[in-house]
């Protein structure tokens, strides 16, 4: 076998990895279009006091764009370990990196009290998921926007359904009363 056939074949193994493999993990990769990114920047309304958190980060977009938007501090959470070394080596190039904060682990298991912002881009049932984890962790005023997949239960601030962007803003509320369905 030559040297060419043997790369060809490293590389559609690695591809296959990378797109269907890595649901092994939870989840499969998508990356997020460029129009949409912008559109969920615009959004979350990233200033220089926030925390922004990227739940399944996947290589960086959203994080990336979130130190270039201002964000004082970023925090990526990304179990797939493919992925995850992708992040750390964009975060070493980037400008800002050293405000990039990555974590190879569960987004199920992230304390969010601190975050500010919080990106999703995750399929229907994590974000059934998540809608009691924001409720107990998330501090009012704290702002969600997902790409896709709309939270259930929670009431808009501002959408985009042509291109599928919903952003929330934590109200009061939740600090003190208990999560139930359907709210």
């Amino acid at each position: 076998m030559n040297y060419w056939a043997l790369l060809l074949i490293i590389v559609i193994l690695i591809a296959m990895y990378f797109m269907l493999g890595s649901f092994l993990w939870g989840a499969g990769y998508q990356p997020t279009p460029p129009s949409v990114l912008r559109r969920m920047m615009r959004m979350a309304r990233i200033g220089p006091r926030d925390r922004v958190y990227d739940l399944g980060a996947g290589t960086g977009g959203l994080l990336l764009r979130s130190l270039d938007e201002g964000a004082d501090s970023v925090v990526g959470i990304e179990i797939e370990p493919i992925r995850f070394l992708i992040l750390r080596w964009r975060r070493s190039r980037h400008p800002r990196g050293d405000r990039l904060e990555l974590r190879r682990s569960d987004l199920f298991r992230t304390d969010l009290h601190d975050a500010t912002v919080v990106l999703v881009f995750l399929w229907p049932g994590a974000m059934r998921r998540l809608d009691e984890k924001f409720r107990e962790e998330l501090p009012p005023g704290a702002r969600v926007v997902s790409y896709w997949h709309p939270l259930p239960g929670w009431t808009t601030r501002e959408e985009d359904r042509k291109v599928r962007v919903y952003a929330y803003d934590v109200p009061s509320a939740f600090a003190s009363a208990p999560s139930s369905p359907g709210s």
